[in-house]
């Protein structure tokens, strides 16, 4: 004889969360852990942080702290603040939010969380009751959401991009605060998390810049007056280029003169090859090299542009 799988309400079995419930699953947490596949022993219950009270506060085989908050209904924004809040505070390196109905926003911001980098596993789990027969009730846990591989490869792009960004900003407000002392080219221009900052250059379409990259640093008059002015910037490109020869003795050295005939722009520039965003040792020399040829550039071109 088989018998038939029957769906329990959570509330006839546990009728109060925080009385019932989080007391269950503090003395039965290996239930969960099969689950999630991992190994935790609960440490606290209904500890206080601060003015509130955190449901189980658990540790993992490394002594790392694990957060675990429990709602017996649908999750809401509340609970999602405390969750931060709790983490935030304890140093957790895992928060395990259980719910008996998750909301596809916070599945997703569950997600989003896993993908910015934190260091800290989170995850939205399901909790339901079943029975068979006349059996006990026993509880089921599903995992919603929580860290993967693709999660942990998006959030160490993040944590990388977001260090480039902090680099960078930190490239060009030094450079600008420098350029102000010797010229007024760039005095209206901030400080950017982009790989490039630039100024007009008189005529529409085209502008002097300022790049860096990793392993390099560059100025460069760009031309590129938009998407239907492809032949118009390669004419520009090659007027200029009729005064190649003025234009480098005026400047004090050779330029790279780049048409690219495959795009849509074109641009003249020079290259700084011995140094780039990652070699803070040589940051200093680059830049004064950038602004005193910035200078030099900019006066080489104005009577042709």
């Amino acid at each position: 004889m088989v018998g038939k799988i029957e769906k329990v309400l959570i509330r006839e079995v546990w009728r109060n969360e925080a009385k019932s419930f989080t007391k269950w699953l503090f003395d039965n947490i290996e239930v969960l852990c099969e689950e999630l596949d991992i190994t935790i022993t609960p440490v606290d219950r209904e500890k206080s942080i601060g003015s509130f009270s955190a449901d189980i506060v658990a540790e993992d085989t490394l002594g790392n702290r694990v957060l675990i908050e429990n709602q017996l209904e649908k999750t809401d924004h509340d609970h999602l603040g405390k969750i931060l809040t709790y983490v935030s505070n304890l140093d957790a390196k895992a928060a395990i939010w259980i719910s008996s109905e998750p909301r596809p926003e916070h599945e997703r911001a569950i997600e989003w969380l896993n993908e910015a980098g934190l260091d800290v596993n989170f995850y939205l789990v399901k909790i339901e009751v079943y029975k068979i027969g006349e059996s006990e009730p026993a509880p089921k846990f599903t995992i919603i959401s929580g860290p993967s591989e693709k999660s942990i490869i998006v959030g160490k792009e993040k944590k990388e991009l977001a260090e480039r960004h902090k680099k960078r900003l930190e490239f060009w407000k030094t450079l600008l605060e420098k350029s102000k002392d010797k010229t007024t080219l760039f005095s209206n221009v901030s400080p950017s998390i982009y790989s490039w900052i630039g100024m007009g250059a008189g005529k529409s379409g085209l502008g002097f810049n300022y790049g860096i990259t990793y392993k390099c640093g560059q100025i460069e008059l760009y031309i590129d007056r938009g998407k239907e002015s492809e032949e118009e910037n390669k004419e520009i490109f090659d007027q200029l280029f009729k005064h190649k020869h003025e234009i480098e003795n005026n400047f004090g050295e050779k330029l790279e003169w780049k048409r690219l005939n495959d795009r849509r722009a074109s641009r003249i520039l020079k290259v700084y090859k011995y140094a780039g965003l990652n070699d803070k040792d040589n940051w200093s020399r680059l830049q004064d090299e950038m602004i005193d040829d910035m200078i030099k550039f900019q006066k080489a071109l104005k009577k042709y542009i």
